[in-house]
């Protein structure tokens, strides 16, 4: 089965960086549809952006502009640099993977795999 690792989360001021990593192994990451959901306090969890087969990339609206997903094949690593970070970003951050690129990119039921989520606190 594929597992998933997620580091760099964290605590950071307003206006500040982050850069979570998602490992990925048991499976070539070039072959699996990713990406990044969090979950706040009282809120639904919701996905943030994707990375299909193929490199194509998704953003939810509120992120755009602000948070950049890539890819490491070689290192089976997919990325989420955040940037100009808010404190409405806090929340527990997982990765998610799956097979193929059928079906949405933001819906937590697309998705076989999760990692154990990285916690990153905006003040």
């Amino acid at each position: 089965h594929v597992q998933l690792v997620e580091s760099g989360g964290g605590s950071v001021q307003a206006g500040g960086s982050l850069r979570l990593a998602c490992a990925a192994s048991g499976y070539p990451s070039s072959r699996l549809f990713m990406a990044w959901f969090r979950q706040a306090p009282g809120k639904e969890r919701e996905g943030v952006a994707a990375s299909a087969i193929g490199s194509i990339r998704y953003y939810a609206d509120s992120v755009k502009g602000r948070f950049t997903i890539s890819r490491d094949n070689v290192k089976n690593t997919v990325y989420l640099q955040m940037n100009s970070l808010k404190p409405e970003d806090t929340a527990m951050y997982h990765c998610a993977a799956r097979f193929g690129n059928a079906g949405g990119w933001s819906d937590e039921t697309d998705f076989r795999y999760w990692g154990q989520g990285t916690q990153v606190t905006v003040s």
